[in-house]
C-alpha cells in the first residue's frame, strides 16, 4: 500500500488565512515606522541651518543674507529646506517642507527656536498645542 504525501486543502487554506492576517497587521504598523524613520532627516536639517543663521548673526549681527537661508533641494532625500519668509535683522523662520515619499510634512523652526508642525498628511494628527514636531501618526511629539 502507497502512503500518499502532501498537503490537504484545509491545511493550505489555513496557513494562507494566518498569513493574510499577518500581512493586514504588520504591512500598516510597518509603513508607519518608516515613516516615523525620516521624520529625523527634517530635525536634523533644521537644527543644522539654525545654528549656522546663529553662527550668521554672531559674525554680522543680522539675519539678512544668510546662506542658510536659501533654498536647499539637495541636504536631505526626503524634505526641501528654505526660509518661508525672508529673514529680517532680527527674525527668521527655517521650513522644511517633505517631498516624495514625506510630501504632506511640512515642519517650521525660528529665532526663538519655536518648533512647529505645518502640516501632516492624511491619517496623521496635528499636534495640539502646535508647539511642537508631530513625529508619530496620532500628533504626539
Amino acid at each position: 500500500m502507497q502512503q500518499q504525501r502532501g498537503f490537504t486543502l484545509i491545511e493550505i487554506l489555513i496557513v494562507v488565512a494566518i498569513i493574510g492576517i499577518l500581512s493586514a497587521i504588520a504591512l500598516p504598523s510597518y509603513k508607519d515606522y518608516v515613516t516615523r524613520g525620516k521624520i529625523p532627516d527634517a530635525i536634523s536639517g533644521l537644527s543644522t541651518k539654525r545654528v549656522q543663521m546663529e553662527q550668521f548673526f554672531q559674525d554680522n549681527r543680522t539675519y539678512v543674507g544668510a546662506t542658510a537661508c536659501n533654498a536647499d533641494a539637495t541636504t536631505s532625500k526626503y524634505f526641501d529646506f528654505s526660509c518661508s519668509v525672508a529673514a529680517t535683522a532680527t527674525t527668521f523662520t527655517l521650513q522644511a517642507v517633505g517631498k516624495s515619499a514625506m510630501a504632506g510634512f511640512t515642519y517650521t523652526l525660528d529665532q526663538s527656536n519655536a518648533k512647529s508642525t505645518g502640516g501632516v498628511p492624511a491619517g496623521w494628527s496635528q499636534p495640539n498645542p502646535n508647539n511642537c514636531w508631530a513625529i508619530k501618526k496620532d500628533g504626539s511629539c
